[in-house]
């Protein structure tokens, strides 16, 4: 254990000795010194700190002093009752109040008193409160604002960790110093007490039992009393001060108090003149003259000299100027960071600023912090900070996604209008026409007088920045697959091997790597099957990898364990789903075209058969979208990732289910049928 940590330990069991065993008076001498030097160091240590987490200890500093003047106290009572002497600190402070007059003494006693209790503690603990309860009501704010500039790019994901922590230790440090402020009040209340205790009992104790006279017993008792007050509530008056300047201390720049109050105090060196000049006219009064021309010339003076000192403008030395042309140098050379690229970029025209900037009442950074957690619960990965900046080529209503480095979308908004869609589009609403840009629907763009009316009318209206969410959304669930690396994968790994670590074990490294792992969970998000599930497809993942490494088979085997997910992501609530079947031929035909080799397998069949297949699809396609259903084929387990790879290339949005993915209990009902002539 080191030195340090001994000390503080030895210093509470010698506290707890002294409110047992009688000290001599030397020593009491040297220990009252010492909490006057403690109690002056915490004091100038909170004057010098920037801000309140700097001292971040002093919560418990505050109750190991309390608890060290404590004992001091106990120990003097016990010696000046007992012997009417509490060491040469104490008689010495004792004689220099009072001097030749106890009561005048006495009287000046209580006033610090009263100003120590009633002024600085009670100022220091309500303080403390109100500093506590604020701080605790502004964290959700605080973390929200975090998460806006982490989702903007203003800050990393380093930088944002520190500052919620900050936050957290803030929130603490202030409920900690809350509860330590009652320990002063209640120090400063046992201190007045023993004050009475110490006069009322020192003057029976010295008339009657050391047989002193009344006049000789008061002069003796009260000179001990004020001496051990005043030892004991000088300190305690410089903690309680420390108090009150940590819990206020506002960290408006990188100096400490003494700094704050000279820079901020004289930041404007015009109004030394008015006081100047307010003191000299008081001169006039039957105050003394030259004593207000004197302050008053003083105050001028100053005034001048910082008028002088701010029209002067800073030159940097050398040195400083040879240093800031290396760093300059250094940044200028260093072109490493520009090869990163953001996995998700937002760029906007300029006119879309306040679509993003909160003082002009733009949501979107709130709106992009939800978009993550609705994805994180929906999709099961944790979707990368959405990188938003404006780009002066883009026109000024216009905006653009990239993913990658890839634009995968763009869209225009105007701002002062609203975007109104309705499934019948009619043209009974006067507007901008456009497409819904998440789903291609026709729409308009309407003025804000216009929105009443086109609600009545059946339109649904969203605001520009529901539109923008909206297919940020989309586009992000879209690509969700591309966005899930091997990095990515082995946090969502980290994350389950905190519950599962036998399960994980028995995955990886060994029979599956992070990249096969990858490439399955990757397979499942591209048909928008949620990965939250992953202890299900990891038991999938250690049942069937010792058959096969091949990620497209184990991306099959997966989906078959989450068949009560997919069944629920599709299925009606009536447990009824309307699919297109694949006909018999057209299963030989798949069954009979697969071809295996060393890396897997592929379909290999003829062109023109390909095409009708293609055509007969959608077909029946168009006739579910004309009736507004989900388009879904059904099909045998054996060739369902075929027809989805044959689908996919000209149909993404049809669903290819497999009839090992749907629950038992699903009524099936066939509304049309995929076949070849």
């Amino acid at each position: 254990m080191k030195a340090r940590d001994l000390s503080v330990l030895i210093g509470v069991i010698l506290i707890i000795i002294m409110l047992v065993i009688p000290l001599p008076g030397w020593l009491l001498s040297v220990l009252i010194l010492c909490n006057i030097s403690l109690a002056l160091i915490v004091i100038l240590v909170s004057m010098n700190t920037q801000e309140a987490l700097q001292f971040s200890i002093f919560p418990s500093l505050l109750l190991l002093l309390t608890l060290f003047r404590l004992g001091l106290n106990v120990s003097t009572t016990r010696s000046i009752l007992s012997e009417a002497n509490a060491g040469g600190v104490v008689d010495t402070f004792g004689s220099f109040v009072i001097g030749n007059n106890p009561l005048v003494g006495f009287v000046v006693f209580i006033i610090l008193v009263i100003i120590q209790f009633l002024v600085i503690t009670k100022g220091a603990e309500r303080v403390s409160e109100v500093a506590a309860r604020f701080t605790l009501d502004a964290m959700p704010g605080k973390q929200m604002s975090i998460d806006a500039d982490l989702n903007a790019g203003l800050i990393s994901e380093q930088q944002a960790k520190e500052r919620r922590e900050k936050v957290e230790n803030e929130a603490d440090f202030h409920g900690a110093m809350d509860g330590a402020s009652k320990f002063v009040k209640g120090d400063a209340i046992a201190g007045i007490i023993i004050v009475l205790i110490n006069i009322v009992f020192g003057l029976i104790i010295g008339m009657v039992q050391m047989d002193m006279s009344f006049s000789e017993a008061v002069n003796t008792f009260m000179r001990l009393t004020v001496g051990d007050g005043l030892v004991s509530q000088i300190p305690a008056l410089l903690i309680s001060t420390a108090t009150g300047i940590v819990v206020t201390r506002v960290s408006t720049s990188s100096s400490n108090l003494g700094t704050a109050v000279t820079e901020q105090l004289l930041q404007y060196p015009k109004l030394l003149f008015i006081a100047a000049g307010t003191i000299f006219f008081l001169g006039l009064t039957p105050i003394n003259f030259f004593l207000t021309t004197f302050i008053a010339g003083f105050l001028a003076v100053s005034g001048y000299l910082l008028l002088k000192q701010a029209e002067k403008p800073e030159i940097p030395e050398e040195e400083e100027l040879e240093e800031a042309e290396g760093e300059a140098m250094k940044t200028s050379e260093n072109v490493v960071g520009l090869l990163n690229m953001d996995p998700i970029e937002f760029e906007f025209g300029y006119a879309l600023i306040p679509l993003v900037d909160a003082k002009q009442g733009g949501d979107l950074l709130d709106r992009v912090v939800m978009i993550r957690r609705q994805l994180a619960l929906e999709l099961g990965m944790v979707i990368p900070v959405v990188r938003i900046r404006d780009n002066i080529q883009l026109n000024p209503n216009e905006y653009r996604l990239k993913i990658k480095g890839n634009e995968v979308a763009r869209g225009e908004l105007l701002l002062d209008h609203y975007l109104a869609m309705t499934p019948d589009f009619s043209d009974d609403i006067e507007g901008i026409e456009t497409k819904e840009p998440a789903f291609g629907l026709p729409a308009k763009w309407i003025s804000e007088q216009l929105k009443d009316e086109a609600e009545l009318s059946g339109y649904t209206v969203v605001d520009p920045s529901s539109v923008v969410s909206t297919h940020m959304t989309e586009i992000i669930k879209k690509y969700a697959h591309t966005l899930l690396g091997r990095q990515e994968t082995k946090q969502l790994i980290d994350h389950l091997q905190e519950n599962n670590p036998i399960l994980v074990e028995e995955v990886t490294p060994e029979p599956l790597a992070i990249g096969d792992i990858q490439k399955v969970l990757g397979k499942l998000l591209q048909e928008n099957v949620s990965i939250r599930n992953l202890p299900v497809i990891f038991e999938t993942l250690a049942d069937y990898s010792k058959l096969t490494n091949d990620p497209e088979l184990l991306g099959e085997y997966a989906r078959q364990s989450l068949s009560p997910q997919i069944t629920k992501q599709y299925v009606q609530d009536d447990m009824s789903l309307k699919v297109l079947t694949v006909s018999g031929k057209v299963e030989k035909l798949f069954a009979e075209a697969i071809q295996q080799t060393e890396h897997g397998s592929y379909l290999a069949l003829q062109p023109e058969t390909q095409q009708v297949i293609v055509k007969t699809i959608h077909e029946e396609v168009e006739k579910l979208e004309i009736q507004e259903e989900i388009p879904i084929i059904l099909c045998s387990p054996a060739i369902r990732m075929y027809v989805r790879q044959l689908v996919d290339r000209f149909l993404p949005q049809v669903v290819v289910l497999s009839y090992n993915e749907l629950e038992p209990t699903v009524q099936i009902q066939s509304v049309g049928v995929v076949n070849v002539a």
